[in-house]
Parts: C-alpha cells; structure tokens; sequence
C-alpha cells in the first residue's frame, strides 16, 4: 500500500535514527577498545585484555549493524522482489560467528595464565577502564534497544545485546581487579591473582551465551520460521473482527525478514458478492494488519464460501451453527 506522506517523514526520520544509533556505537566501541587495550598491556590484565577483544568483536558488530541498517530500508526492485531485509539477520550471523571465534580464543589464553598465575601491579587503572566501560556502554546499549525496539531492527537488537553484555562482564572484571587491588593494599602479596584469568573466562561464557541466542534468532528469520505466537493472535483477532462479512479464513502464513514481516492467508465470503465489494474487504483488512505492523507485506486470497467445508475450511470458520443453517440449508 501507498505510504501518505507524514507516514514517509516518519519513516524517514526513523531510519535517521537508526543510522545515528548505530555510528554513535562504532565511535564508542572504537575508543573502548583502544583504551582496554593500552590499561590492559600496561598492567598486565588478561581479563581487560579479554575485554579489548570483547569489545573488538562489539565493534565489528557495530560496523556491520551500521551497514545493515543503510541497507535493509532499501526498497524492492527487479533482483529483490521481496526487499533486502534479510540483510539484518546475515549481519546478525556473521556477528555470532566472530563472537563464537572471540569466546573460545579468550578461553584459551585464560587457561593458560591460570596454570601460571603472575603478579598485577596498578590494578586501581583496571578498575577505573572497567567502570567508564561499563557506564558508556549501558549508555549506548540502552539507546539501541529503544530505538531497535521501535524500529523492529534485529541489527540494532544484537548490537544492544552485545554492548549490554559488555556491561555484565566488565562489572564482573571491574570486581575481580578491585579484589586484587584492595588485597595489595592490606597485604605483602595475596595469592589472588588467579582472580584475573577466572574473570576472563566468565567474560567468554557471557559472550557464548549472546552469541548463542543471536544464531537462534538469525537463523530463525532466515529459515522462514512463522512470526511469534502473540503476533499471529494479533492477525487472527483482525480477521475475525470483520464477521460476519467474512465466513472464515485459514492457510495464514506468516515469515519475517529483517524488519519486515510477509502475511498471507485466505478468505471465506458469500459467493453471490460482487468484486469491487470483495476488494473492499481485503482493503480494509490490509490496513488494519499495517495498523499494528506497518512494515509488512500483506496477500489476501479470495474464496467463495459454499458450504462444502473441508478441515483446514472448518478449523477457521466464523460461522455459527445457526448462520450456517440459513446459509446452507441442504447442507
């Protein structure tokens, strides 16, 4: 359907949105990431190590995000008929991919300094990293969902994932360096320091979990999997709204791609009803679905309503028993 044109401006400004968000994670992952690096070799932390690499991999996350976000909005053409939203769930998989790759090689160089734990000196410089880390990414995490969420955009979504992540873990590293800390500070020289390697394996096991439920998702969309339950309620409650003009539907069928959904599904009407009449139906259908879920592709099959029901036809039939007597009398 044709957008009205304050529906384009919003559109418009929405994907403004969506482009700033997203450039705005790239600029604080990039100064993150050189800042946990230069604390990180200065003091001799594998776990804000760990945490550079994690926020690498954020920072690819973000790129990508940012180049789906400019992409997935473009319309359908002659190569795409159905658009290039599943732009947004390839960059979620190839962002759960690099996380996968991240986790276990920080697992690695975590088991081997456990084996061999070393003294940490300026551990108070971890600390303070860890804790502007943990503020700048709730920050920019929290701004992503919110316009993720209002935009549909699983891009946005799994970088707000990955960032909210990196909260969690540098909160975890950020305690584990203030032990160390505070432990130097009262004695000569706590065996403690095993702290370190432990917190960057508990940074890996968070990133595995993220990285686990963004291939679910990702995948999920890409596979043409039906949208969620409470989502297709929503369009069986539209539809049935309209008996008892319409007699019944069924074969609703429902996938998603990016932030745009496909709905189809067929009709049950009288069969003396005329065409223009038919059209107005499925007009008005159409718009009340777009009503709760604008970005959408919407086919609607007509079909006569002529009694002779078969399962699928009596599964979604809005008839009741007395209507379908006078209807149908002989049958």
């Amino acid at each position: 359907m044709r957008k009205t044109p304050d529906e384009c401006f919003d559109f418009v400004k929405l994907q403004q949105r969506k482009e700033l968000v997203a450039l705005l994670s790239v600029i604080s992952n990039s100064f993150l990431v050189v800042f946990k690096i230069f604390v990180g070799v200065l003091i001799g932390s594998v776990a804000i190590i760990s945490e550079a690499i994690h926020s690498t991999m954020d920072l690819l996350a973000s790129f990508i995000a940012m180049f789906s976000v400019k992409t997935s909005h473009i319309p359908a053409d002659e190569k795409h008929p159905f658009g290039h939203g599943k732009i947004e769930n390839i960059s979620g998989l190839v962002e759960a991919a690099l996380i996968f790759v991240a986790a276990f090689w920080i697992i690695f160089e975590a088991v081997k300094k456990l084996s061999s734990p070393q003294t940490m000196e300026l551990a108070g410089w971890g600390v303070a990293v860890m804790l502007l880390s943990a503020i700048l990414n709730f920050i920019v995490s929290r701004m992503l969902f919110k316009i993720g969420k209002e935009a549909d955009s699983i891009a946005l979504q799994a970088d707000a994932w990955h960032l909210r992540t990196d909260v969690y873990t540098s909160l975890g590293v950020m305690t584990s360096l203030a032990i160390i800390w505070l432990g130097h500070q009262f004695f000569a020289n706590p065996p403690i320091h095993w702290l370190d390697p432990a917190a960057a394996v508990f940074v890996a096991l968070f990133i595995l979990r993220a990285a686990y439920n963004l291939t679910y998702q990702s995948i999920r969309d890409l596979m043409d999997a039906k949208l969620p339950a409470d989502e297709e309620e929503i369009i069986r409650n539209i539809i049935t709204s309209h008996q008892p003009i319409v007699h019944g539907f069924h074969q609703l069928r429902t996938r998603k791609a990016g932030n745009f959904r496909f709905i189809e599904f067929h009709i049950k009407v009288d069969p003396l009803m005329t065409v223009n009449s038919s059209h107005n139906i499925t007009r008005v259908l159409k718009q009340n679905i777009m009503t709760q879920f604008p970005q959408s592709s919407i086919t609607i099959h007509i079909e006569p309503c002529d009694g002779n029901c078969d399962d699928k036809c009596i599964a979604g039939c809005l008839l009741t028993p007395e209507k379908r007597s006078v209807l149908f009398p002989d049958k």
